[in-house]
């Protein structure tokens, strides 16, 4: 049988709180790569975005990454990474792509040196070793179909990024209400020509939990059971991090990358 193509999926985003939708996500997207014939997904990694953000009601990094693992614990193949979260300030995505595809390579080299040196040891022919490299996975993005849509928000993403993440890396776009990803490829050049590597997941049990709607019901008080794991229901209930305080925070600001493409703090024109 011919061999796989190695992937790791990528999610970027806030995760406030981790909701049962944001892992479903990894699900259907490894099913769908699996069902191509052509990929073998080997981890999902979950990065929270950083704190200076500026997102309305995004809560401390520290309470996301802690849910988050905890929401994970279940999982044999996703873990959350703080790498993203732990920058001083908010990093374009297509730099957590390049940190983490870096990564990559990094225990790459490392897997390949370990197994020179073993099979050195062992004395083995040089045709076994060259059959037993490891292979470079793909990286690719995982989000929602309605991400393709902040695509054309203005001064949200660079042009250069954009193509980056599309052409270099690729996306998996999983279905979601309301949103219909063929069309915002279509109505887009750039995402039109590096179509081939965009691919459309569709959700056949439609999922469409919010998390802005979940903080709502726990600021009134109202039961969020089987919406979140109940290791994060139970964290958020411990530390008290949703309150009609929490949700305030950045109120009236921009989002970080509108705020440096705008630096003068005005609302962008639509």
């Amino acid at each position: 049988m011919e061999s796989r193509i190695p992937v790791i999926l990528l999610a970027c985003g806030s995760f406030n709180p981790i909701t049962n939708m944001h892992l479903r996500l990894f699900e259907l997207a490894r099913d769908h790569l699996h069902q191509t014939g052509r990929y073998q997904v080997i981890e999902g990694i979950m990065s929270p975005v950083n704190d200076n953000y500026g997102k309305k009601g995004l809560v401390s990094a520290r309470h996301r990454i802690a849910m988050a693992k905890l929401a994970l614990k279940t999982s044999d193949w996703i873990r959350v990474d703080p790498w993203e979260s732990e920058q001083e300030t908010w990093t374009e995505t297509v730099k957590v792509l390049r940190h983490h595809y870096n990564e990559s390579l990094r225990l790459l080299q490392s897997k390949k040196e370990f197994m020179e040196n073993k099979h050195l040891h062992e004395r083995s022919t040089r045709d076994s070793l060259s059959c037993q490299h490891p292979v470079l996975p793909e990286l690719k993005l995982l989000c929602g179909a309605d991400f393709l849509q902040t695509f054309k928000t203005p001064n949200l993403w660079k042009e250069e990024d954009i193509k980056e993440i599309v052409e270099k890396f690729g996306l998996v776009c999983i279905s979601r209400a309301g949103s219909d990803p063929s069309q915002y490829i279509k109505e887009s050049d750039l995402l039109t020509q590096f179509q081939h590597n965009i691919f459309l997941v569709k959700e056949w049990v439609q999922n469409e939990i919010s998390a802005t709607r979940v903080r709502s019901a726990l600021r009134r008080g109202l039961s969020v059971k089987y919406l979140l794991p109940d290791s994060v229901i139970s964290y958020i209930a411990q530390h008290n991090i949703y309150t009609e305080e929490s949700e305030r925070r950045n109120e009236g600001d921009l989002l970080q990358p509108l705020k440096l493409q705008n630096p003068t703090g005005t609302p962008p024109r639509d």
